[in-house]
């Protein structure tokens, strides 16, 4: 998986607990090794998980080594950025962006700190 820095993995077995039980919203980057627009998009992901610490928590999903999230979340193209809060999907964004853009995307669910 390609992994950016900062940006914790999560797994079938782990995402109830670190993304839908999270006090904060949580942006999941659903990737995979082969997806080249991943690889665009791990500095983004890394960058915002810097600055936005206490705001947004950001979370990376493998979906060749984590079918069962992948299949219930209906994530069919990479890479699929999907933010949960209070344990539930509140919005969905394909393919890479750069950070303004998806900074502004991401604007009516950061916390307000």
């Amino acid at each position: 998986m390609i992994h950016a820095e900062g940006v914790a993995e999560v797994t079938d077995a782990t995402f109830g607990g670190e993304v839908l039980g999270a006090e904060l919203p949580v942006l999941v980057e659903f990737t995979a090794d082969w997806c080249g627009p991943c690889r665009q998009l791990a500095p983004v992901l890394s960058a915002i998980a810097a600055e936005e610490t206490g705001r947004i928590k950001i979370v990376q999903i493998d979906v060749d080594a984590n079918p069962d999230i992948t299949s219930r979340y209906a994530v069919l193209s990479m890479p699929t950025l999907m933010v949960f809060r209070s344990g539930e999907p509140v919005k969905s964004m394909v393919g890479a962006r750069p950070k303004r853009r998806l900074l502004q995307e991401l604007e009516d669910v950061l916390e307000k700190v």
